[in-house]
């Protein structure tokens, strides 16, 4: 028989049990982090102490790293289409030698033609002697700097597959991204604008938004889309006619809203990330807007970055934006080369314009972030999702080729001046200390302060992390 309930007063005192306890007390915690967030908004009236939430209200407030990290920030700066290493930094005396000759070879798109010699010339540099291409002669000029990862291989030979798994991990959608377990393991040290934000191409990502996705970890860690001219973020200014006050009523009609219906579902956490999302949107109106102002920059900086150049402009933008970005606390910044990587055919001219494209802004950022000191303490990418084939393809293209191609990285941790890993001796596959793309985030996450198989994260009974259940860390190529 079910014990009454006890009468004290006129009250009635209910018996919780642990379940109905952590049910209800739910509500509160959730109630918690709204009210947090209200009172963090910029357009509250009344000021409030400067000191963040706890992480536990905040999904975005900095947390603890599992180890000292190298590096507090990320950019990738992402070559989509493919580029290919055997053109641009690891030459192949044998391709040059077999030139002309019919290889047996799988491609993904049509006949294969005869192995191909690269059209561009080589030269070594640095104390390292690394070798890059006549294309690239200011990336060049920093070769002590960088690890070229020469044996990279993934697992699609078909851009969106292959896209997804050097973003998630997978070849397949649903997961998410590596800048979303970023931010999730870490926060971000930025109050005013999100702690991933990505800076797409003109043409627009193949396999789109899902390739910054926070998947299925909570909605709060995907990546941004950034602009890198007039609004950074689309709808983010406030209509002229509506006044400050008019903006905070409905503001306030809104939160009166989501906090009730936070209350009849309890814990909801898609209602904490879109109220979250309002508040954030609120705070980068000031701060957003002036990353892409560069009246304060000094015509030397822009000549920099490539800014004076009209074949360079465009990514020499978005590097400076995203050296802006990591200045004020981003943790994880993506920037998208424009056009594409994918030379089927005329090789010779679409990696001629990308480099020409890239190599200023690339210089530009690796010398500013040296200059002000955050290249100490920011990992630089570099790379796309897969490679080209050694033979060619239309007379003067290369076909994708996901079994052998390159990738680099520079700043924070890592040692500069080295070459890791090998390509056969035509640049079909990779060969020597090959490395997968759950190698590459192993190490990115290492070089953060992440044990890559300790940051996980329970969904549909089983504990998900970003490298699956594979991955080591590239130790050679740390200091």
């Amino acid at each position: 028989m079910r014990t009454p309930p006890n009468h004290h007063c006129g009250r009635y005192e209910r018996f919780f049990n642990r379940r109905d306890f952590l049910k209800k007390a739910g509500a509160g915690f959730g109630s918690l982090a709204l009210a947090d967030l209200l009172g963090a908004s910029e357009l509250e009236a009344a000021p409030k102490p400067a000191a963040r939430p706890a992480p536990a209200l905040d999904p975005l407030a900095p947390k603890r790293p599992h180890y000292a990290p190298k590096a507090k920030s990320i950019i990738w700066l992402f070559m989509e289409g493919g580029p290919s290493g055997v053109d641009l930094f690891d030459p192949k005396p044998e391709l040059t030698r077999r030139h002309g000759q019919k290889f047996n070879i799988d491609v993904f798109n049509g006949d294969p033609g005869p192995l191909m010699r690269s059209p561009f010339t080589f030269q070594q540099y640095g104390q390292s002697g690394a070798w890059v291409c006549d294309r690239y002669p200011n990336v060049a000029k920093h070769v002590d700097e960088i690890a070229f990862i020469k044996s990279c291989y993934t697992e699609s030979n078909n851009h969106v597959p292959a896209l997804y798994q050097i973003n998630t991990g997978i070849p397949r959608a649903g997961f998410p991204s590596a800048g979303a377990w970023v931010t999730y393991g870490l926060g971000s040290e930025s109050r005013n604008l999100p702690g991933y934000v990505v800076l797409g191409n003109n043409q627009g990502v193949k396999g789109g938004p899902i390739n910054w996705s926070a998947g299925f970890l909570p909605a709060g860690y995907q990546g941004t889309l950034f602009r890198s001219q007039g609004t950074p973020v689309l709808n983010l200014k406030r209509p002229e006619h509506v006044t400050r006050d008019d903006q905070r009523a409905q503001i306030d009609l809104l939160n009166q809203l989501n906090s009730e219906h936070l209350q009849q579902h309890e814990g909801e956490a898609d209602l904490l990330a879109r109220v979250q999302s309002f508040e954030l949107a609120f705070r980068m109106q000031m701060e957003a807007t002036g990353l892409v102002d560069f009246s304060d920059e000094k015509p030397e900086m822009r000549s920099l970055y490539g800014l004076d150049q009209n074949v360079s402009r465009n990514f020499g933008t978005k590097c400076l934006m995203a050296r802006r970005l990591v200045e004020r606390g981003v943790r994880f910044v993506q920037v998208y080369s424009d056009g594409e990587w994918d030379a089927h055919g005329a090789l010779t001219a679409n990696h001629t314009n990308h480099c020409a494209a890239t190599d200023q802004p690339i210089h530009g950022l690796l010398t500013d972030l040296k200059q002000r000191g955050l290249l100490d303490d920011t990992l630089v990418i570099w790379g796309g999702e897969f490679g080209r084939m050694p033979v060619s393809q239309g007379g003067d293209g290369r076909d994708h080729n996901p079994h052998g191609f390159l990738t680099w990285m520079a700043g924070a941790g890592i040692k500069g001046g080295v070459s890791y890993g090998e390509t056969d001796e035509i640049g079909y596959k990779a060969a020597v200390d090959r490395v997968s793309v759950h190698d590459l985030h192993a190490t990115m996450l290492h070089l953060v302060g992440i044990d890559h198989e300790r940051l996980t994260y329970q969904h549909n009974g089983r504990r998900f992390r970003l490298t699956d259940v594979a991955g080591s860390v590239l130790t050679k190529i740390l200091v």
